[in-house]
């Protein structure tokens, strides 16, 4: 999936972004090739198979998914190269035929959550707020199917082609905006850092009603202490809090598009 990163600060634009395209882009960086002798440390970089000897028993699709699969069943502490060669009928020392480290089998599992996201429904339309909405919604989906990926996302960045397949699209929906590169990737790691926040927190709210008595009683307290007058006047203002997850969601979303979508330097 996407990473919810910023783009690197000593980026050559990135302090002197505005909201319309550069009319002299600058050429886009050439990957640094692997020093001769030494392994590539993205997976991405590696090739899947040589070409030379039998046909593989497994493949990195396969491996993935039996990853997900003990993720989605009993959380990402439970995944490890042992665990997935026990579902997929294999040695553990085999894998690393195909994965080398369990990081490149963290990138290949986030890449393959991001390839579930379904396009068909998502062509763009050039109303950038309609269709970063439609995106964020595909994208919570994925996230509410699969609840280990948020924390991961967060730590490691997306970079696999379905990730990438993920970011070209963003970039056309976002083309009519008049922002330029750097914005809209910022707009990205803008948006993706919200859905997985607000995924995070939604599983977190749903693991049992103590948790969220307790919190309410304890901003409560705190409110009705005299020493947070700002938080009591927000609760006093508040609306009522029956609003479902989804209607909270759309709400906060369309706050974050305005942001992401602002020209870079506006008031």
């Amino acid at each position: 999936m996407p990473s919810s990163e910023q783009p690197s600060s000593k980026t050559p634009s990135s302090s002197t972004a505005s909201n319309t395209p550069s009319s002299t882009p600058a050429a886009a960086p050439t990957p640094a090739a692997p020093t001769p002798g030494e392994s590539p440390e993205l997976i991405w970089l590696r090739p899947e198979r040589t070409g030379r000897g039998p046909r593989p028993a497994h493949s990195r699709a396969s491996i993935a998914a039996a990853a997900i699969a003990v993720a989605d069943a009993e959380g990402m502490d439970a995944v490890s190269m042992r665990r997935v060669a026990a579902v997929l009928g294999a040695g553990t020392m085999s894998l690393y035929n195909y994965v080398p480290k369990k990081e490149h089998l963290l990138d290949l599992m986030l890449d393959a959550v991001a390839g579930e996201y379904d396009y068909s429904g998502l062509t763009p339309t050039g109303d950038c707020r309609a269709d970063l909405r439609g995106l964020a919604h595909e994208q919570l989906a994925a996230l509410r199917r699969h609840p280990w990926v948020p924390a991961l996302v967060i730590a490691r960045p997306g970079i696999g082609p379905n990730a990438l397949r993920y970011t070209e699209h963003f970039l056309a929906v976002t083309e009519p905006s008049g922002l330029n590169g750097t914005a809209r990737l910022e707009a990205l790691a803008l948006l993706t850092g919200f859905v997985c926040q607000f995924a995070q927190y939604e599983r977190t709210a749903a693991a049992g009603a103590k948790w969220q008595a307790d919190l309410a009683g304890y901003l409560g307290r705190a409110a009705a202490s005299g020493e947070f007058p700002h938080l009591a006047a927000a609760f006093a203002t508040a609306g009522p809090a029956a609003d479902s997850p989804d209607v909270v969601f759309d709400r906060s979303l369309d706050r974050v598009i305005t942001a992401a979508l602002a020209p870079v330097g506006a008031a």
